[in-house]
């Protein structure tokens, strides 16, 4: 009886710990008061009008970036060193923290002073960029094309298909399975005979060239073995072995970066693939928070929580200029190229682009790529031939993608379009390499000021009924962009106050809204015209 009872003494102790460990915070909305934080990928749910369920940025990302910042368009934001859980209900935000009690902090009356000063307390510009290239030309992946089967031979081909056809040549980055297996840094010798040969020509050729690399570690394989007695490996809980983790693409182990030696380690393979391949860069995939629960693993740091283990590796991109990520912990205003995770091949992902990276902005991203055009997901393109894609589709998410601070193209352009549409294709990516100075322009200012790139129409015109716009945005502050985003070759534009040009030349007095015809070659955006 003794014994029962102290069971239940420890049992109503521990959940006294547990209620008094957990700070709960509500924010009620304003009158006329929006939100927007928390995940990029929410970002077409911001601002936060519907009912939002539970969402733990410790373990959950929706396959992008989480950053525990809120920014309200009445100057009010949030913020926390460690993560917590949110909901939205009854036009407020649930938020329950297991370390801190949350504050809701004022600056100013509007989402640019909110942004601007929590940009400077809590995550500043470090005055550097990742490479201007990104900027300034497109980027090309070879994964929809190839997807696990990257080789020699198709790589070279691909990028003879982008010099062909007249696309305007930058960054090509060869994705996942180059590698003999996860955690080699060799590339398969039957797939590249001669991957030194193969990067010299694409030098040749004008491109930069990056390789996609993970954290994940194949078992039973030299390197496992090596590193688990070097002890780089994170462990299972309450074990000395390594932690077998499930991912995307099976079970393996992983590299415990919260070990400086292993992080060291990691850095030293990818700078002797530069010194021996000449290669540019590297695209950082996985490091999401769900491969990292606690509960589960044991890390070198001691106290590391899943997201210590997230930033970690975005830590390694901060020595390579060409870096590419897609999860992300923090980090805003640091060098790095963030990713939309990848979008299906649909006009509903079309439609997210804006949103989304309108919230990667607002939560420190500014150097984003709007995903790969018409979608990163490949299982949309296994079964499609050439004569079964929505061209539409494509063109106007090459449009989307033409005046965002990246565009990416990933299916081949000249393999799936007509003749006609390919030229279109061809124009945005044209488009894109005009606006280069002026988006690299905006690119040098966010990383001295933190301001975004793409900016939400009410960042820049607050007070005048933009709270809810999320089919148009900002470019800086000079051109406001409103792409074609459904099926319809029409749309209705809200134009600011002032005078506007748009892209065929004609002046228009702002402060309305217009109904414009919007033929498959167009992309509609207009400069803002007078002072500023």
């Amino acid at each position: 009886m003794l014994k029962l009872f102290s069971f239940f003494l420890i049992l109503v102790c521990t959940n006294s710990i547990f209620a008094q460990n957990e700070h709960t915070t509500e924010v009620k909305f304003l009158e006329n008061e929006q939100w927007w934080g928390g995940a990029v990928a929410l970002g077409s749910q911001m601002p936060y009008v519907k009912p939002l369920k539970e969402f733990n940025l410790a373990t959950q990302n929706y396959n992008n970036q989480v950053v525990p910042l809120f920014l309200s368009n009445k100057g009010r934001f949030i913020w926390s060193e460690k993560p917590f859980k949110f909901e939205v209900q009854d036009k407020a935000i649930q938020i329950k923290s297991d370390f801190e009690e949350i504050k809701i902090q004022q600056s100013g009356s509007t989402l640019k002073s909110a942004y601007l000063e929590s940009s400077k307390k809590y995550f500043p510009a470090t005055g550097t960029l990742p490479d201007p290239l990104f900027f300034s030309m497109p980027q090309y992946n070879t994964w929809i094309e190839l997807i696990y089967n990257q080789n020699q031979h198709d790589i070279l081909k691909y990028a003879q298909g982008i010099a062909d056809n007249n696309f305007p040549k930058g960054v090509l980055m060869i994705d996942d399975n180059w590698q003999k297996y996860y955690g080699n840094f060799e590339f398969k010798a039957e797939k590249f005979p001669d991957p030194k040969q193969m990067v010299e020509k694409l030098h040749s050729m004008g491109f930069k060239v990056m390789l996609w690399v993970c954290p994940f570690v194949s078992s039973d394989s030299p390197e496992y073995r090596m590193l688990e007695e070097k002890g780089y490996l994170i462990k299972e809980k309450g074990k000395n072995s390594p932690a077998i983790i499930s991912w995307w693409n099976g079970k393996s182990a992983c590299f415990d970066l919260t070990n400086p030696e292993a992080k060291a380690y990691f850095v030293a393979q990818l700078k002797k693939m530069q010194a021996e391949y000449g290669i540019d860069g590297f695209k950082f995939d996985a490091g999401d928070n769900q491969f990292y629960n606690p509960k589960y693993i044991d890390s070198y740091k001691k106290d590391a929580i899943s997201v210590d283990h997230t930033k970690a590796w975005s830590e390694i991109g901060l020595e390579f200029p060409f870096n590419e990520y897609r999860a992300g912990w923090q980090m805003g205003g640091q060098p790095l190229v963030q990713r939309l995770g990848d979008k299906a091949y649909s006009w509903k992902a079309v439609q997210m682009l804006i949103p989304d990276m309108i919230a990667a902005g607002l939560l420190g991203y500014a150097y984003t790529c709007p995903d790969m055009i018409g979608g990163g997901s490949f299982a949309a393109f296994l079964n499609l031939k050439e004569g079964d894609f929505d061209q539409k589709l494509i063109i106007r998410s090459a449009q989307v993608h033409a005046l965002m601070p990246m565009m990416q193209f990933s299916v081949a352009p000249w393999r799936i379009l007509s003749a006609q549409n390919l030229e279109i294709a061809k124009n945005a990516a044209r488009l894109h390499e005009k606006f280069g100075p002026y988006i690299l322009k905006y690119a040098q200012s966010s990383s001295k000021n933190g301001e975004p790139i793409v900016r939400h129409m009410d960042y820049v015109f607050p007070n005048q009924g933009f709270d809810l716009t999320k089919e148009q945005f900002m470019l800086g502050d000079k051109y406001m962009v409103a792409p074609i985003l459904t099926t319809e070759d029409k749309r209705t534009v809200k134009l600011p106050k002032g005078k506007w040009k748009d892209d065929l030349g004609n002046v228009i007095q702002g402060g309305k809204t217009i109904e414009i015809d919007v033929p498959l070659s167009r992309l509609p955006y207009y400069e803002r015209l007078g002072k500023y």
